[in-house]
């Protein structure tokens, strides 16, 4: 049949900004439905304990485990005094239906604006690197350095795979790296491209290896301390299961990621995006000759590239033993840019022009980390979170141990969905879903693994999450992630499952 200008052309699959105002829109459909509701809320404030209730009064009372125990927040008083527990957390059996509070098209437009204001942070954190590595890119050091390791590890790429994979699910188990992880992408994907992989490798090894090290965290401060606290537990309890299955999923992900890897290299037009091959390396291989001699690098390069280590390397130990957050983050790779085009004689305007370019370059990123952020401003002034949560709760009564705990780990993986902060939805979730677990007679650390492996799996493809603003990354459509992804969450899944029915049976 010919075509006269017609007929459509062939469909692609939307952009990441048009999934996320979709499920914007779905969430404001949802305020209109799900009947709203909050639980009680009690916070730590100047010594006191504060309690905010459905009608929006509060209450003082002392700081004291007494007031703890009247309230049913099985917690210790400690957790609270030295910030372990520093959000507000919900009162068990205290839900109380509330006025109906529809998001309409008004709210649904100022959602993204009032999520660029409360996700400012991050959004700044990722323009600062966008500059930094500007900034390296314009002194040579990066593509110096990328085709000296390109030499270096010809025949042994696989490595950086093993490597890659195992240190960021090390961050992530032990600090809960997650949005630090931005600041990786534009320095490993040409790595990865380098050694004949395609972008989808060097995706998968930064974020698998995050998703699966805070999926089953053991000592991450952002997940189980939090949540092991607010179910009133020891956080080392059930850490040996969560370790075991941190390190067979840390195994699967990489054998899954190398399965991959070798086909797409052995045969590149089996890449899920082989038809962006050309545009990715010449976004990411543009100041790269493959074709130079491997030869040493410049002094200036070696230079450049050690301090360009040193931040991350600082950036590691800042927030995971100085309490560093993005504020500190985004100032050191500030000073971090400044340092190098010293080092390297950048003029000034030049300087400048290379920082903003390298900015707008993640301008998008940021974009996209605020209209995330929107959809959980559309379920806060809808007042449905607590619905859902405590829908879900009711969902569970009266089942049989495996089936609980199962359907708890499926239940907190679709509340994530809604309330994708790890430490949000610990404080909201533990006081309510813990003690479920006393009246079916599962110990509460069972609750605590059930929530960070459902938390943990839908971190895998949310797109409320971290996963859009990754592939925005590497301009990567989500129905490619998603065919890349599934077959492992399957695997994943079955695993988690797995792990806890041996803790209750055996």
């Amino acid at each position: 049949m010919r075509n006269d200008g017609i007929l459509p052309k062939k469909l692609t699959f939307p952009s990441a900004y048009t999934v996320l105002f979709c499920v914007a829109a779905l969430v404001a459909l949802l305020t209109w439905v799900v009947d709203a509701g909050v639980y009680n809320k009690l916070s730590y404030q100047d010594n006191s304990f504060i309690i905010s209730y459905a009608d929006g009064t509060t209450k003082t009372m002392p700081a004291t485990q007494a007031t703890l125990d009247a309230v049913g927040v099985r917690a210790d008083l400690d957790k609270f005094i030295n910030g372990d527990i520093y959000k507000p957390v919900g009162i068990p059996n205290s839900f109380t239906a509330v006025t109906q509070n529809p998001q309409g098209i008004l709210d649904f437009f100022k959602a993204p604006i009032k999520g660029m204001y409360d996700s400012i942070g991050v959004v700044l954190f990722v323009l600062i690197i966008g500059g930094f590595i500007g900034i390296v890119n314009h002194s040579g050091a990066f593509a110096a350095g990328i085709n000296r390791l390109s030499h270096v590890m010809s025949g042994r790429e696989q490595w950086l795979i093993v490597i890659v994979t195992a240190l960021i699910a090390l961050g992530g188990t032990s600090f809960g790296m997650a949005e630090e992880t931005i600041a990786f992408y534009p320095i490993l994907i040409p790595v990865f491209i380098a050694a004949g992989y395609d972008a989808i490798v060097g995706l998968a090894a930064i974020y698998l290896g995050s998703s699966i090290g805070t999926m089953c965290s053991t000592v991450n401060p952002f997940s189980t301390i939090i949540a092991s606290n607010a179910a009133g537990i020891n956080w080392t309890l059930g850490l040996e299961s969560r370790l075991v299955l941190l390190v067979v999923g840390t195994l699967v992900c990489i054998l899954y990621i190398m399965r991959y890897a070798k086909r797409v290299k052995n045969d590149p037009t089996t890449s899920l995006i082989y038809d962006q091959k050309k545009e990715i390396e010449a976004r990411f291989l543009k100041n790269i000759d493959h074709s130079a001699p491997n030869k040493k690098l410049a002094n200036k390069h070696v230079i450049v590239l050690a301090l360009f280590s040193i931040t991350f390397i600082v950036m590691v130990y800042g927030v995971s033993s100085l309490g560093w957050w993005f504020e500190e983050m985004t100032t050191l790779f500030l000073i971090s840019s400044i340092v190098i085009g010293l080092v390297d004689r950048i003029p000034e305007k030049t300087f400048v022009a290379e920082f903003i370019q390298g900015a707008n370059d993640l301008l998008g990123v940021a974009l996209i980390i605020a209209i995330a952020r929107g959809v959980t401003v559309l379920m806060d002034g809808g007042m449905i979170s607590d619905s859902i949560l405590h829908a879900s709760a009711s969902l569970v009564e009266g089942m049989d141990k495996g089936v609980f705990i199962i359907v708890m780990m499926f239940l907190f993986a679709g509340v994530s969905f809604f309330v994708p902060s790890s430490s949000g939805l610990a404080v909201l979730s533990m006081p309510i879903m813990a003690p479920l677990g006393d009246v079916i007679g599962i110990p509460r650390e069972n609750i605590v693994n059930s929530y960070q492996f459902g938390m943990g799996l839908m971190a895998f493809i949310t797109p409320t999450g971290l996963v859009l603003a990754s592939l925005a990354m590497v301009n990567i459509t989500f129905d490619k992630w998603i065919r890349f992804v599934m077959p492992l969450l399957a695997i994943l899944t079955v695993l988690s499952g797995l792990s806890l029915l041996m803790t209750i049976y055996f």
